[in-house]
C-alpha cells in the first residue's frame, strides 16, 4: 500500500472523536498517582470492552496495567502504548474541568492531583486509535496490542509489568510504539533516530546532624545549613565537571528538614534528580554528586555518613533506526509541514523502551503538541516561548483539546498501519 493510500484510507476511516473529547475532561477531571491508577484503567477497561472489537483482554498487570490484544490473521504485532498516572501537583490552569482531587502518597501524605504530564491526552487517543484500527480491520493483518500502563511517573510501570508476566499473557511485539503530548504547537509531530529522551536517575539522600533549641545552635549540627551547601555545591557540578558539549542535568527537587522555626532538627533529606544522556558523564556525574555531598557533610560535621536512597531510575530512550526510518517516512507523507524529523532529544525520561528492550525488540517514540497555534504563534513572534508556554509537570500545563487530541490518534494509526497495513 503506497503511502498516499494509506493518508486515503485513514481520511476515508475518521470516527467521532465527540465522545473522546468528553472522556478526555472526565479523565483530566480525576487524576490518579502513580501505583493508584484504579479509577482510570477501570474506564479504559470498559470502553475497550464497549467497542465490541474482539480485543483479549488482560486486567491488572503490574499493578493497574490494562492491556487489549487484537488478532487480525498473519502480519507483524504492533504493541501501542499509553501511560496512565497522574501528578502530586495543584492545578491553576482554570479550566471548567480542572482537577480538584486530593490523595495520599505512598508515604501516606494528602497530596492535590493533576494531569500536568498529558497522559490523560495519552489514554484518550490510544482509546480512539483501537477503535479506528479495530474498525478499519479489513485493511490490515497481524496484531494490535494497545497497553495502558501504570507509575510511568515513578519509573516502575513497564519493568512492574514485564515482571508480572506481561509477555506470557500477550504475544511479545515485533515494534513498540509511543507517544507524548508535548509544550510544541498543538497539530505538529516530531520524531528523530537515536536518543529521544534522557537516562534519568533520582534519589533521596538523608543528612544527619544534631537537633536542638533554635538558640543554641552552638550545640547542633545543623542539617538545614548542611543541605543548603550540599544544594549549592551540587549546582557547579555540571557547569564545572561536564563537558559543554555533553548534556547533563541535576536538579535538587525537594529538601525537607525540621517542623517549626524554633527547633534544629536533626536530619534533612534532598531529593535530587540526574538526567544524562550518555552512560559515560551519568557515572561521572554520579560520582561527583557522593563526593560532594560527603565532603560537604564531613566539612559540617555530620553525626554519620549520610544515606543515599535510589527511588528511580529511566532507561536511555533511543529510537532504533530502521524503524523509525519507516514510522518518520509516514508521518513526512501523512502530516506534511506539520512534521519535524529533526526533533530535538528531550531532556525528561521515559520508561517505555522497557517493554521492547525486554524481549530485545526495537522501539519509535515521537512527541506531539499540544499549544494553541494562534497562541503558539503569537508567543513565538515576541520570542517568549520559554517564558511563556507552561512545561509539562507546571500547573498551568493545559493542552488544548483540539487539534491535540485528534493529531495523537491520527499519529498511533499511522505507526501502527506502517507495519501493519495490507501490502
Amino acid at each position: 500500500m503506497s503511502s498516499q493510500s494509506l493518508s486515503s484510507l485513514l481520511t476515508s476511516s475518521p470516527i467521532d472523536l465527540s465522545p473522546y473529547e468528553t472522556l478526555y475532561k472526565h479523565l483530566h477531571s480525576h487524576p490518579e498517582l502513580s501505583w493508584q491508577e484504579r479509577e482510570t484503567a477501570s474506564a479504559a477497561t470498559a470502553h475497550l470492552h464497549s467497542l465490541n472489537a474482539g480485543y483479549e483482554i488482560h486486567t491488572s498487570v503490574g499493578g493497574h496495567g490494562l492491556v487489549g490484544v487484537l488478532k487480525n490473521g498473519n502480519g507483524k504485532t504492533v504493541l501501542l502504548r499509553a501511560d496512565m498516572d497522574a501528578l502530586p501537583v495543584r492545578e491553576d490552569t482554570g479550566l471548567d474541568y480542572a482537577s480538584r482531587v486530593t490523595m495520599r502518597d505512598s508515604d501516606d501524605v494528602v497530596k492535590p492531583v493533576m494531569h500536568a504530564c498529558g497522559h490523560d491526552f495519552h489514554v484518550t487517543a490510544l482509546l480512539a486509535a483501537a477503535e479506528r484500527l479495530a474498525k478499519m480491520h479489513e485493511s490490515w493483518k497481524g496484531t494490535l496490542i494497545v497497553l495502558f500502563q501504570p507509575s510511568e511517573e515513578r519509573a516502575g510501570g513497564a519493568q512492574g509489568m514485564v515482571n508480572d508476566g506481561l509477555y506470557d499473557k500477550i504475544p511479545v511485539p515485533d515494534i513498540v510504539l509511543g507517544q507524548h503530548v508535548m509544550a510544541l504547537r498543538a497539530g505538529n509531530v516530531g520524531c528523530r533516530i537515536g536518543t529521544i529522551m534522557s537516562e534519568a536517575d533520582s534519589f533521596c539522600i538523608t543528612l544527619f546532624g544534631r537537633g536542638g533549641h533554635g538558640s543554641m545552635p552552638h550545640r547542633t549540627v545543623d542539617p538545614v545549613v548542611m543541605a543548603a551547601s550540599v544544594v549549592m555545591k551540587l549546582q557547579t557540578i555540571v557547569s564545572r565537571e561536564v563537558d559543554p558539549d555533553q548534556f547533563a542535568v541535576v536538579t535538587v527537587g525537594s529538601l525537607q528538614a525540621g517542623q517549626t522555626e524554633n527547633i534544629i532538627a536533626d536530619k534533612a533529606e534532598v531529593r535530587v534528580n540526574v538526567r544524562t544522556q550518555n552512560h559515560d558523564v551519568r557515572n561521572k556525574v554520579l560520582a561527583a554528586i557522593r563526593r560532594v555531598v560527603k565532603a560537604e557533610c564531613e566539612a559540617s560535621g555530620a553525626t554519620r555518613e549520610p544515606l543515599f536512597e535510589a527511588t528511580g531510575k529511566f532507561p536511555l530512550s533511543v529510537n532504533e533506526e530502521a524503524v523509525t526510518k519507516r514510522v518518520m517516512e509516514s508521518f513526512g507523507d501523512f502530516f506534511g509541514d506539520r512534521f519535524d524529523p529533526n526533533a530535538a532529544a528531550s531532556t525528561a525520561s521515559e520508561d517505555y523502551s522497557i517493554l521492547a528492550s525486554s524481549q530485545g525488540k526495537p522501539s519509535c517514540f515521537w512527541f506531539f503538541g499540544g499549544v494553541e497555534e494562534e497562541r503558539w504563534d503569537d508567543i513565538e513572534k515576541k520570542g517568549r516561548l520559554t517564558e511563556d508556554v507552561p512545561v509539562n509537570h507546571s500547573p498551568f500545563f493545559a493542552p488544548v483539546i483540539q487539534p491535540t487530541l485528534s493529531t495523537g490518534v491520527d499519529a498511533l494509526c499511522v505507526a501502527a498501519l506502517t507495519f501493519l497495513k495490507n501490502p
